[in-house]
């Protein structure tokens, strides 16, 4: 029997441009940069969300923002910064009324959400799959696609609502990560304490934002 000729093949994409890629059956396709939807709420906390989104930034993480009218309005008051400034920290970012965009359909490739600060309001309406919104719509698409969803969420105390749709949305497969100082770092200052908890919230999705000091154990006599 004659040998078989060996062939490889190489398909170009079809689409044109910048990112035009080439696939060949001897290589690997090039990888995505990991992709997080963040969502900022109205709750206290808005320099949590900012911190966020400069870390992810620094890490290549390309984001997709979403942020309420009451957050923009706590931004103002609880920070330097202003909404504009906030936008620019992201690649991509949708206005709240936007029901149409790309990350409200699950077809839309996502590593995951990020709600931070997340309200009550808007842990409720997750709860009750009341999507009327683009926040609450991006977050119901990941619970239906089993992608991570993490709440930051901030109040306090904690009415019985409150605990009840915190349930359900753990039942449902979310992650409800509070936005709590770890006190065995010995902050020095406020930015150490928001740094942490960025960094706690990064460790749900395999992400080291190098930015605080982890639990090694006593390192003194106690």
């Amino acid at each position: 029997m004659a040998p078989v000729a060996e062939f490889t093949f190489n398909i170009e994409a079809s689409h044109e441009g910048p990112h035009a890629s080439h696939v060949s059956l001897d290589s690997q396709p090039l990888q995505r940069r990991k992709r997080i939807v963040v969502a900022m709420t109205g709750a206290t906390g808005a320099i949590l969300g900012i911190k966020l989104l400069t870390v992810l930034r620094r890490l290549n993480v390309e984001t997709h923002l979403i942020m309420s009218n009451w957050a923009e309005t706590t931004i103002r008051y609880e920070t330097d910064y202003v909404p504009s400034n906030v936008r620019a920290l992201a690649d991509y970012f949708y206005s709240n009324r936007d029901q149409a965009a790309a990350i409200s359909s699950g077809s839309f490739h996502a590593d995951g959400m990020i709600v931070i600060p997340c309200s009550m309001k808007t842990l409720a309406a997750i709860s009750a799959g009341y999507c009327d919104d683009l926040i609450s719509r991006a977050a119901d698409v990941m619970l239906k696609e089993r992608r991570r969803l993490v709440l930051a969420v901030r109040e306090t105390p904690l009415s019985a609502i409150h605990l009840r749709n915190m349930l359900e949305v753990t039942n449902a497969g979310a992650v409800i990560c509070p936005s709590m100082p770890a006190f065995y770092t010995r902050p020095s200052s406020l930015d150490d304490v928001c740094d942490q908890m960025v960094g706690r919230l990064l460790d749900n999705f395999g992400l080291e934002s190098g930015d605080f000091q982890r639990w090694k154990g006593p390192q003194k006599e106690i």
